[in-house]
């Protein structure tokens, strides 16, 4: 049997066989500019991104679609729920732009953070949210040292925190001997960090000099070691930092060292390194006839 809407001499595509009325007449004038203007809104709106700023594009299109849409409904449609629908979503979208935008101004920093989040943790995806948990560990202070002065003394200062260079040079001595230098965005103490377990205690065994007057920031060892033991994320975050910091200054000390004749040995390979290297002149080398020997494999070689 044939469905109605193909029997009847009106069928369309939009009849329905369970009583439904059908467009048969469609309107011929077009909705007033304010009902298209909110759907460009309403497709702005979804366009937007993620994070703060995404969700603040997304709401504050979102609320100004909405808007326009229940000033169509009010004035052109003249259908009261449509109206109350579109501005109860537009009030939902205000106040979400005003959360957001709250929560956006309290997670803005001073100009050194800023600078810091923009050449090291953006970089690394991390949150804006994420980095002012990092900021407060270390109480958004910045610590100043005076050129010629010291960070830290060989054998005497304690190691109880992890600091970042954010301007300035520092020179790095054993013994009063230059081993490198440390610039800006680097940590001061990431080795002494690594080496050490939560637990223990230690001293610098190196010298920490300001060549010119420095800035920097710096974290508790206590109150950093709460922090990554509460976030995991966070902890991640500093273990590949602090690693790669470490990596970056033992190729600076590999451009430094080499033997009493001059000749660069690699740090990475102390063993052989440290390997003295045999005076060819002066090594007795056998000729040509004391390779030939009574052996039968070597007289075959010669």
């Amino acid at each position: 049997m044939e469905p109605e809407f193909l029997e009847s001499g009106n069928a369309s595509f939009w009849s329905t066989q369970d009583g439904h009325p059908v467009c048969t007449d469609w309107k011929k004038d077009v909705e007033g500019a304010v009902c298209h203007l909110a759907n460009i809104f309403l497709v702005l709106g979804f366009m937007g991104g993620s994070g703060f700023y995404g969700l603040l594009y997304l709401f504050f299109f979102l609320a100004l679609g909405f808007l326009c849409s229940s000033i169509w409904a009010w004035l052109d449609a003249c259908a009261a729920d449509s109206f109350s629908w579109s501005f109860a979503i537009f009030v939902v979208c205000l106040l979400q732009v005003v959360h957001v935008a709250y929560r956006l101004r309290s997670v803005t920093f001073d100009k050194d953070f800023q600078d810091l989040y923009a050449f090291i943790f953006k970089k690394l995806g991390v949150s804006l949210t994420v980095y002012g948990e990092i900021v407060s560990c270390c109480e958004g202070e910045i610590h100043t040292i005076e050129k010629d002065h010291c960070y830290a003394m060989e054998g005497k200062t304690a190691i109880e925190k992890l600091s970042l260079l954010l301007s300035g040079r520092i020179q790095v001595t054993v013994n009063g001997e230059f081993l490198h230098y440390i610039y800006p965005y680097q940590f001061l103490d990431s080795p002494e960090w690594d080496s050490l377990r939560p637990s223990e205690e230690g001293i610098f065994q190196v010298t920490l000099r300001a060549d010119s007057q420095c800035r920097y920031i710096g974290w508790r060892r206590k109150k950093l070691y709460l922090l990554l033991a509460k976030n995991h994320y966070i902890a991640k975050v500093f273990s590949v930092l602090v690693r790669n910091d470490i990596a970056d200054k033992l190729f600076s000390l590999n451009d430094q060292a080499s033997d009493t004749n001059g000749f660069r040995y690699d740090l990475r390979l102390p063993s052989f390194g440290h390997m003295p290297v045999p005076d060819l002149d002066k090594t007795d080398m056998p000729g040509p006839e004391q390779h030939c020997t009574t052996d039968l494999h070597r007289k075959k070689l010669c």
